[in-house]
């Protein structure tokens, strides 16, 4: 492991968690905390975000590898959150919420995996 590579992650991890914490209360304020729509929309972005990196770096070659630290490990690592996602899931299980919570967990699950491949799909047509 490099140096400049945990100084590149370290630098995309800061921001992508700043952008998660702005976001997310901007959403929150916006639509409102009885549902956890920031940490799911913020995921599945970040699904997708992937999935479009992971295409052009290593399918495509466009990007490069200390990029793909920066943006994929960093930046997106820290904007997205399963541990979040999974407090968020576990809190409305507790409420008695179980619709919500079971949609929030399994929505994520099946929304991430359609918006990487959407992303994939996109990073190859680029």
């Amino acid at each position: 492991m490099k140096a400049a590579s945990i100084v590149w992650v370290f630098l995309g991890a800061g921001v992508g968690g700043t952008l998660r914490y702005v976001l997310g209360g901007w959403m929150t304020q916006r639509w409102g905390p009885a549902f956890p729509w920031h940490t799911l929309a913020i995921n599945i972005a970040g699904a997708f975000l992937l999935g479009v990196l992971m295409a052009l770096s290593v399918e495509r070659s466009i990007i490069s590898s200390q990029v793909r630290l920066l943006l994929g490990v960093g930046l997106l690592g820290g904007f997205t959150t399963f541990s979040t996602l999974s407090y968020e899931s576990v809190a409305l299980l507790q409420q008695g919420l179980v619709f919500q919570g079971t949609a929030n967990m399994l929505g994520t699950a099946v929304l991430g995996i359609g918006a990487t491949v959407a992303g994939l799909l996109v990073g190859r047509a680029i």
